[in-house]
């Protein structure tokens, strides 16, 4: 008698990369939607602001305002993936920045910029569902593989990104046949592309990553009021330094990308460069932030990442100087901008790898959430100064104050590293 032919049990680890293969295709596929409303907003923002309220110093609020609510829905986020998973907190996120859309649209319409600035910091929802997206892909790494699956997801914000602010002119047109008016169009664009993401994270990210890791370690969910969530962060960085290192570099590079960036299209505005130009920049900037982000993750993995984290403060510094010294030559400030987005690239990445891979699986959330929470009120505060400077000392003199925080931050970091072998 011979015994039936028995099919081969799939083991645990096999299905955990099943899981984690589907779960970084499902979170690519969001950040290409959703980058798409990011890059519109930031696209056009502060042009939209500087012309209905005449100020380009209010006009800096703006990209304070984007960055002000990607701070504060950083907490919200962390809490729902705390309590339900990565899925919850992602769809926080992204539906808070669909009914940002619709107020600014509204916001346009009635050619009321406090509105506006109101709608926009709900749009920041959709950087710090992008933000938090790039940890989720962590959840199921395996050992010495964190920066490389949290590149990838970092990378898919390439096409969308690239992409969105050059779909503005086209958008606008559209929305104006549609009886929309002028320069509200992107904002209804943007609007339809959050719904897509929301919709593709709410139905397919399944099983979630972090309810199915913490079910793997016996972890629990911490998921508590935001004061709670806050207290957990502090007292799990208290025993690990290099997460709090990390923090402080994700933070600077945040703060010297954004005040640099959301600059650049008013001193453009008022060179004379159209809205093709202003969107060609921007884009290369962005690719610059994504593009090789997969590079810097395995450089991460494989140099270290305060070895990257020092070189992504190198590249800020030499985009600093470029940008302040640029005057009306615009190859200059493209070229600025590309080395802006090269150094943020390798920030984010590295520090934050460096997070997860040192903090424990039960305090990532609340962990994450505060570093999300740390860099987008540092990169709202520096935007509010950026504006004040360039609107009373110029463009030049912000690439000054920029080179001068991250210079200081770098020789820090290179300090810590060689007398701790970090």
């Amino acid at each position: 008698m011979t015994s039936a032919p028995t099919t081969p049990a799939v083991s645990s680890a096999d299905r955990i990369q099943s899981v984690q293969r589907r779960t970084l295709a499902v979170l690519s596929a969001t950040q290409i939607v959703g980058g798409v409303g990011v890059a519109v907003g930031l696209a056009l923002s502060s042009v939209v602001v500087d012309e209905l309220s005449g100020s380009t110093v209010i006009s800096g609020f703006a990209g304070t305002a984007t960055v002000l609510g990607a701070a504060l829905l950083a907490l919200p986020t962390a809490k729902a993936a705390g309590r339900g998973g990565r899925r919850a907190g992602l769809s926080v996120a992204y539906l808070s920045a669909l009914v940002g859309c619709a107020i600014s649209v509204l916001a346009i319409s009635l050619h009321a910029w406090p509105l506006l600035l109101a709608g926009l910091v709900l749009v920041g929802g959709g950087s710090a569902g992008s933000l938090a997206a790039r940890y989720s892909a962590t959840d199921l790494s395996p050992q010495g593989r964190s920066a490389r699956h949290l590149s990838l997801v970092v990378w898919a914000s390439t096409i969308g990104s690239v992409a969105g602010p050059n779909l503005a002119k086209p958008a606008d047109q559209i929305g104006m046949r549609l009886g929309l008016v002028q320069q509200a169009g992107p904002f209804a664009f943007a609007a339809l592309a959050f719904a897509l993401a929301l919709t593709v994270i709410f139905v397919f990210l399944r099983p979630d990553p972090l309810q199915l890791a913490r079910s793997l370690t016996g972890a629990q969910s911490t998921g508590r009021a935001p004061k709670g969530t806050i207290r957990t962060a502090w007292q799990t960085l208290r025993t690990t330094p290099n997460a709090r290192r990390a923090l402080v570099m994700i933070a600077v590079s945040h703060t010297a990308m954004v005040s640099v960036m959301s600059m650049t299209p008013v001193k453009l505005h008022h060179d004379g460069s159209n809205l093709d130009v202003i969107g060609l920049v921007i884009s290369l900037h962005i690719a610059g932030m994504y593009v090789l982000s997969p590079v810097v993750g395995w450089l991460a993995d494989k140099a270290g990442k305060v070895p990257v984290l020092v070189l992504g403060m190198a590249l800020l510094l030499a985009a600093a100087a470029l940008a302040g010294t640029a005057g009306h030559r615009v190859w200059q400030v493209t070229t600025a901008l590309v080395l802006l987005g090269l150094g943020w690239s390798c920030g984010l990445v590295a520090g934050s790898a460096l997070v997860t891979e040192s903090v424990p699986l039960d305090g990532r959330p609340a962990v994450q959430g505060l570093s999300d929470l740390l860099m987008n009120v540092c990169g709202a505060t520096g935007t509010i100064v950026a504006g004040a400077i360039v609107g009373m000392l110029g463009y030049g003199v912000l690439g000054l104050v920029v080179g001068v925080m991250v210079a200081l931050a770098g020789v820090w970091l290179t300090v810590i590293w060689r007398t701790t072998d970090a």
